[in-house]
């Protein structure tokens, strides 16, 4: 059975003016290859509605899931709430059990649950709430889509949260064959090798290491067993190349 897949929607004008370095599509990719959801895209979008709203529909008519971070804070740029309700075609309106979540959090500090912060309250119509251990103000899940706050620290507690609900596959294994030779020496005899194994998931990426030229293997998939007999015959492939050179 295939594992589950997903995408995840970047949203603020933050990330691509490079004001803000994007931290959370990191955490998501690792914590979602754990517990077997195969992330596929990835898409970064401004503060603007129509923009949000069509790679939202998109997306989720695409993938099983489909995670979104940023743009549900208290301020006026803060639109990806209402960008979900009509992207879903429904109301958004102030959610009772959200707005009584936010006025115990806010009481605690000895604040006011004033108008701006009540803007966090306002959820779709049918939306279901996603805990925020860290601030309180939840975010929400629509239909497939995962709807959480662009704060890193509070972006992992909702990820966390969410993925406890979520169907799940295979976890994903990555294993790393280290190589002191220039990725061109061995690129047509990986291309072969790789051939033979259309169930894992191949990638070379060179480094240059104290004037030595190197690639780094990184093979992925869901069977250990399989990832060790595709680097064993690797290896055996490039030692018996290099005993060939020397002859």
């Amino acid at each position: 059975m295939k594992n589950p897949s997903a995408s995840m929607l970047v949203i603020g004008d933050e990330i691509l003016s490079g004001r803000t370095r994007e931290s959370n599509m990191h955490f998501l990719a690792i914590e979602l290859s754990k517990v077997g959801i195969d992330l596929k895209e990835i898409r970064i979008v401004k503060d603007y509605k129509p923009a949000i709203i069509s790679a939202v529909r998109k997306l989720s008519t695409s993938f099983d899931y489909v995670f979104t971070s940023g743009g549900i804070g208290p301020t006026h740029d803060d639109i990806t709430s209402e960008c979900m309700a009509e992207a879903f075609n429904c109301k958004i309106d102030i959610n009772i059990d959200a707005k009584k979540i936010l006025e115990e959090y806010y009481l605690g500090l000895g604040k006011d649950l004033n108008s701006a912060r009540l803007r966090m309250a306002r959820i779709p119509k049918g939306a279901k709430l996603i805990k925020n251990s860290v601030s309180a103000a939840p975010g929400f899940s629509i239909e497939n889509v995962h709807v959480m706050a662009g704060v890193p620290k509070i972006f992992q507690a909702m990820v966390l949260s969410i993925l406890k609900t979520l169907k799940r596959g295979r976890p994903n294994i990555s294993k790393t064959l280290k190589l002191i030779l220039a990725e061109g020496d061995i690129a047509d005899l990986l291309k072969k090798t790789v051939a033979v194994y259309p169930n894992l998931s191949i990638g070379s990426y060179p480094f240059v290491k104290s004037g030595k030229s190197g690639v780094d293997i990184v093979i992925n998939g869901d069977s250990s067993e399989l990832i060790d007999q595709f680097i064993s015959n690797l290896e055996s492939k490039i030692e018996k190349l290099k005993g060939e050179d020397l002859t």
